[in-house]
């Protein structure tokens, strides 16, 4: 069973004016983690123990790519801090505290100043993305709330309170000095992240494509069973629960390739159309698996009914050889007087006789047309 549901208070949103930075996700104990990475392509400096006062606005002539990865979405106060020193919208700031948000692309060029007026400022992409983690222990999917804020020479990466963080490998390339990631900007570390998230789809489809062998052999081999049933059905709800996390990233990828923002660099686009590729591959993968998932119940409804089938030409073949046998035996049950069979010396053993040559000849009948 995947873990798609959880126990979120949506209903808080309701009736609030838009803006109202309200969490909407599981409870969670642990204080919000901010881990400040600053890199450039000789350097890299990380702070895993980052106050919001360290989190200021990064100049624009700063020659470090500026990264911000908060760990923890559940409280409304250290987003709002943080929104306010990058001169966030609360329209963004909503959406990065509400987990049951859609996959979504927005470019915002306006903020509000503290007198809840909307200026022009420099403009920033967001983008809020769904991860996607499979447990063998569980044997379930669960779902990560993951927002993103690209700006002038900084990024900043919102996701929910975990045990691990989900962008670990990319801090590794940066620690390593090696690769692309210490060369580009921070346009390229967005694309980076992104491509984390989409390997986990390919991760989950491709696991999602082992049971989905492991039950079409059980078809095939007709060892299917009411557990094999369930077992479709589940994957076809994980199927489309995948596909409504996974589908819009798609549109999100092309809105990146086709929005002209100085904020995304010609020698970024090459790799987002890679990205954009495996996105596809993902989608074209679920597609095929919901239309596999829709030939192995036929299969297995032909099967069962098959088996039915079988059962009931088994019933009836026996029924017709002991139609004439129940006739003979009840003609000859009546005991009347004057039925001259029954005081016949060997009349109990010519009824036999005759029973037992009625049943071979139907046998022989059936078998020739085929019916046994």
């Amino acid at each position: 069973m995947s873990k798609h549901r959880r126990n979120h208070s949506a209903e808080k949103l309701l009736g609030t004016s838009p803006g109202t930075l309200t969490y909407v996700g599981a409870e969670i104990e642990h204080a919000t983690k901010i881990k400040r990475i600053e890199y450039n392509a000789t350097d890299y400096r990380i702070d895993d123990t980052s106050k919001l006062s360290a989190c200021r606005l990064p100049a624009s002539s700063t020659p470090y790519v500026n990264w911000l990865d908060v760990d923890g979405i559940h409280e409304p106060k250290v987003v709002a801090a943080l929104g306010q020193q990058y001169h966030l919208h609360p329209l963004l700031l909503e959406d990065v505290l509400n987990t049951e948000q859609k996959p979504k692309i927005d470019i915002y060029d306006e903020s509000p100043t503290g007198n809840g007026v909307v200026e022009p400022t420099d403009s920033v992409v967001f983008v809020t993305l769904k991860m996607l983690h499979h447990s063998r222990q569980r044997q379930e999917i669960d779902i990560e709330h993951i927002s993103m804020v690209l700006g002038k020479n900084y990024l900043i990466s919102f996701q929910e309170e975990r045990t691990k963080d989900i962008f670990e490998p990319v801090i590794e390339r940066i620690k390593a000095s090696s690769g692309k990631t210490r060369r580009n900007g921070a346009d390229y570390l967005l694309y980076a992240l992104i491509d984390v998230i989409v390997d986990h789809y390919l991760l989950i489809t491709e696991r999602i494509g082992e049971k989905m062998d492991e039950v079409e052999e059980q078809i095939v081999q007709e060892r299917a069973n009411q557990q094999t049933l369930g077992t479709l059905y589940t994957l076809k709800r994980e199927l489309a629960f995948i596909r409504r996390a996974v589908s819009p990233v798609r549109d999100i990828i092309s809105t990146l390739l086709r929005e002209e923002s100085d904020l995304i660099q010609h020698n970024t686009f090459p790799y987002l159309r890679d990205l954009a590729d495996h996105m596809n591959q993902v989608i074209e993968t679920l597609e095929s698996y919901r239309e596999l998932i829709a030939g192995l119940m036929d299969v297995y409804y032909s099967i069962v009914s098959n088996r039915m089938n079988s059962v009931m030409k088994t019933l009836t073949i026996f029924s017709a050889i002991f139609m004439p046998l129940t006739f003979i035996v009840g003609v000859y049950g009546m005991n009347f007087d004057n039925m001259p069979e029954l005081h016949k010396q060997y009349g109990y053993y010519v009824v036999w006789g005759i029973m037992a040559l009625v049943t071979v000849g139907m046998i022989i009948y059936f078998r020739r047309r085929g019916w046994m």
